[in-house]
């Protein structure tokens, strides 16, 4: 349908909102409105950045106009037409052949006629309405088609506004990341510089006490060289050898701390806990074997007395055992599954609705989720594994308040908490038990 005064319309249409006159050198800005380029200067005066427009008030970082070249065109078309409505009636155009006013209008031929041209053969068969009507029906036709590009223009408008909407938050989103990654970054560096000087530490110990064995060594060396230059006679006599050669021995055993002569071992100086699980702390879904070595998890939720020391929505499982000094280690085996963690816990760990897994809820241990390792410190850390690894060995260090998680096959190590992050409490065994894992502790 047409519009109630079209006129009225296209009078707004052409109008700068600012002077209120139809536009002088019309220009846009980014937001789509539209004024006099003198207009719009004046408005902002001296301002160069943060602008905005005087219609939507939207802000602009800088000034940013366009020459809006066919509204210009528009412009000049309503003013033309509004001078020619105020002139004299224009003389009504005739037919060039009859010299008849074109009064009529051809629908098949679409050509203003007189009404000589009606009657002719040439037009007799035609559909021919008055020429005010025929103009009415274009009119009407005019203002939906330009009604359908208005709304086609507000949809451009609204992708547009979308789109800067989505480049924001995406902008935002990555700097977010951004400073995710910058802090992981910190965080990593930090604990490798303390690993860094733990390992300092550690090989200037080492040396120290190597120095030591070797000068214990270079002594009794020199000691049995000597003894070798006495006379035969001297030399042969079995009692001194025999307390020679013991005091050999002992001083090597003393001095280098190796008890019973088992250097090769990896375990000396540890006690090989012999941990089983409590079933007192055990998730109702969790089910442990009769020697209390293995668990897994069930589909369904058991009926058990919901005490204060049962997890009761993590599926996690403490063991009997607790230590509060010494070395103590324990292996336990992890199969294929997914969804398991296995470490160590204080005494007054949460176990009722979610906890945290992590140093500052009370656990110290290594996990593999779906598609990845982790060391659940805070925030969690990826371990680089080469291959799943399906037996863990545990080893905790009360005194200097450490634990360390190894490779059971190939002793490679795993991952560390560093010295001093356990203290203070009784600390005991802690699982997780993931869908379909069974995690199993070694005799």
């Amino acid at each position: 349908m047409a519009a109630a005064n079209p006129a009225k319309t296209l009078q707004d249409e052409v109008t700068c909102p600012i002077c209120l006159e139809y536009f002088k050198d019309p220009v846009s800005l980014d937001c789509d409105h539209s004024f006099c380029r003198s207009c719009i200067i004046q408005c902002w005066g001296g301002f160069a950045t943060d602008v905005s427009c005087p219609q939507c008030r939207e802000i602009f970082p800088q000034r940013n106009i366009r020459l809006n070249r066919q509204l210009r065109n528009i412009v000049e078309a309503a003013r033309e037409l509004r001078l020619k409505s105020g002139r004299e009636p224009e003389p009504e155009r005739l037919c060039e052949k009859h010299k008849e006013p074109l009064k009529l209008f051809c629908k098949e031929d679409e050509i203003p006629i007189c009404l000589v041209c009606d009657r002719s053969k040439e037009h007799r068969d035609h559909t021919v309405i008055p020429a005010e009507e025929a103009a009415e029906e274009f009119k009407e036709k005019l203002q939906a088609h330009l009604q359908t590009l208005r709304e086609e223009r507000e949809k451009l408008l609204g992708c547009k506004r979308k789109t800067r909407t989505e480049r924001r938050t995406i902008v935002s989103e990555f700097q977010q990341l951004r400073q995710f990654l910058e802090e992981q970054e910190r965080l990593l560096l930090a604990q490798l510089e303390k690993l860094e000087k733990e390992i300092v530490k550690i090989r200037r110990e080492k040396i120290i006490k190597l120095s030591e064995e070797i000068s214990c060594l270079s002594e009794l060396i020199s000691e049995m060289e000597g003894k070798c230059q006495k006379p035969v006679s001297e030399f042969l006599q079995t009692l001194e050898l025999s307390i020679q050669w013991g005091r050999l021995t002992s001083s090597i055993s003393q001095r280098c701390h190796i008890p019973g002569g088992l250097a090769t071992s990896g375990l000396w100086g540890w006690n090989m806990a012999n941990v089983t699980l409590d079933p007192d702390t055990a998730h109702p879904e969790l089910i442990l074997s009769e020697d209390q070595k293995s668990v897994r998890r069930g589909d369904t939720r058991q009926r058990l007395t919901n005490n204060s020391e049962r997890f009761d929505t993590e599926p996690c499982v403490l063991g009997c055992e607790g230590f509060t000094s010494g070395r103590h280690c324990w292996e336990v085996e992890v199969g294929g599954g997914r969804g398991w963690a296995v470490g160590v816990a204080r005494e007054s760990v949460g176990r009722k609705g979610g906890i945290s897994r992590s140093p500052e809820g009370g656990i110290w241990a290594v996990a593999r989720w779906p598609g990845q390792f982790l060391a659940l410190t805070s925030p969690a850390t990826p371990l680089p594994l080469s291959r799943a690894p399906s037996r863990i060995r545990v080893s905790l260090d009360c005194d200097r308040g450490q634990v360390t998680f190894i490779d059971a096959g190939d002793e490679a190590p795993i991952f560390t908490f560093l010295p001093g992050s356990i203290s203070g409490e009784r600390i005991r065994p802690w699982l997780r038990v993931g869908w379909r894992s069974r995690l199993r502790l070694c005799p």
